[in-house]
């Protein structure tokens, strides 16, 4: 199997060693491949994805990115039916996204979205 090097900061690798020991995997590689294999199969889903669907989108960031949540948004502004923003803890924030629209241009949302350094949850729900 080919060897793959990955840089982690303190707090992912914190939470991979929680998730390693609670779900039993063998080691962290383990643990990597299995939330790879998820992403994976979640991707695919998402690229099978056409015509006008109804979605859920979440997003949860630093509040100090309200301005990155906002630019984008503004780009997507006819697909949004409604937007529900929400204090969870201290300086984090939720938004909440119910989507109607052409699942390309939803498509489109999620990947600026995910592809943003500052988000730290993006999860699409289809519907």
């Amino acid at each position: 199997m080919p060897i793959v090097s990955i840089s982690l900061n303190d707090e992912i690798l914190s939470e991979l060693d929680r998730l390693q020991s609670s779900m039993g995997f063998s080691g962290r590689s383990e643990a990597i491949r299995a939330g790879i294999r998820a992403f994976v199969s979640e991707e695919k889903q998402k690229a099978d994805l056409s015509g006008n669907i109804h979605a859920i989108l979440l997003v949860v960031h630093n509040d100090e990115f309200d301005h990155v949540v906002s630019g984008i948004t503004h780009n997507f502004e006819d697909l949004i039916t409604t937007h529900l923003h929400s204090k969870i803890e201290k300086e984090k924030c939720m938004e909440l996204f119910l989507i109607d629209g052409d699942a390309e241009k939803v498509s489109t949302m999620t990947k600026d979205f995910q592809t943003n350094k500052n988000m730290d949850t993006v999860k699409l729900v289809t519907l």
